[in-house]
């Protein structure tokens, strides 16, 4: 496939993954369910048709909106014209240089197909948003927290961020309908990270390989005993064969694989 194509392929996709919310009532509900105040830069990820673009210039100090098409570009550059706090930025969000050395957050109803990459630029950049609230679909937001399993994104993720669904959308909020399930998931950055981020490729090099292979075993990287100990040393629940391993598990065994290496 040609360069172009690709590129039509992409956009027709994104296209196809838009979903707005227009009811006022609703967008200024779920804006206030944030902590957005007028001391705040904002970035919202797909200015749409600027029904939420509105109601977040409404609760803003700044508001940077970046949109890939540039037919609603144009309809909200129009639409939008007397908002003073807003500049408008037609491109591609995964493309767009984020802010460096300043603090900002990010509030969007996100492309669903490309849910993973958009978060994954935002909490994995040198200089990440202190919130994100992001609509999504309802199973990506259950992985990415963690249920009802924990995952390897969803562990990487608790290691620097709290996650928590704040709203569950109606299908017929959005125009057009969506055939899946929609939730506003809300990340805030930790205060103190539970890892250093030089220590990330090493924790995901655990998770995967005691997930192949278990925590404690003859392939594994710790033993029976040394897990057991680990825990319970730390005032943690032992492991249960088949259960879950909840985070605080996982980060004490890594702690102690750390310096049992």
């Amino acid at each position: 496939m040609s360069k172009k194509n690709k590129q039509s392929d992409y956009l027709q996709k994104l296209s196809a993954s838009q979903n707005f919310i227009t009811s006022g009532k609703l967008l200024h509900r779920i804006v206030n369910l944030s902590s957005i105040t007028r001391q705040d830069t904002v970035i919202e990820i797909g200015t749409g048709k600027g029904h939420l673009t509105r109601a977040l210039c409404q609760k803003c100090g700044f508001l940077y909106s970046i949109e890939i098409d540039r037919k609603l570009y144009q309809h909200a550059k129009e639409r939008l014209a007397g908002c003073q706090n807003l500049k408008l930025i037609q491109g591609d969000f995964l493309d767009y240089q984020l802010p460096t050395g300043t603090d900002y957050k990010v509030f969007a109803n996100i492309p669903y197909f490309i849910t993973t990459q958009i978060i994954r630029k935002l909490t994995e950049t040198a200089c990440p948003p202190a919130d994100l609230w992001l609509i999504v679909e309802k199973g990506a937001a259950k992985r990415f927290t963690g249920r009802p399993r924990e995952t390897t994104q969803s562990l990487l993720l608790k290691t620097g961020w709290d996650m928590k669904i704040l709203y569950h959308f109606q299908k017929n909020d959005f125009h057009p309908m969506p055939s899946v399930n929609s939730v506003l998931l809300h990340l805030s950055r930790k205060q103190k990270p539970d890892l250093a981020r030089k220590d990330l490729p090493e924790f995901r090099q655990f998770i995967t390989h005691s997930m192949k292979y278990g925590l404690y075993g003859r392939r594994s990287l710790l033993t029976k005993k040394q897990v057991g100990t680990a825990l319970r040393l730390a005032n943690l629940p032992p492991l249960k064969p088949g259960g879950e391993t909840l985070y605080i598990q996982w980060l004490c065994l890594f702690q102690c694989y750390r310096k049992m290496k």
